[in-house]
């Protein structure tokens, strides 16, 4: 599943985010969704989301 499509992100979805001060290194942190941010259907960079951590950040990977 494309993570750069809004459609693919539920809430409960385990993911692979990166988060903006790990933007550089690219260093994957991994969560459960807990609240969609990104408005649009789509975004190059990936959709951002809330973990139930409260992280906030891309996401990479969508873990099955």
């Amino acid at each position: 599943m494309n993570p750069n499509e809004r459609k693919n992100i539920k809430p409960g979805l385990e993911v692979g985010i990166v988060l903006k001060e790990d933007q550089q290194s690219g260093y994957i942190t991994y969560g459960v969704v807990r609240q969609i941010l990104t408005k649009s259907p789509k975004h190059p960079h990936g959709i951002k989301v809330r973990l139930t951590t409260g992280e906030v950040g891309r996401v990479k990977e969508i873990l099955k």
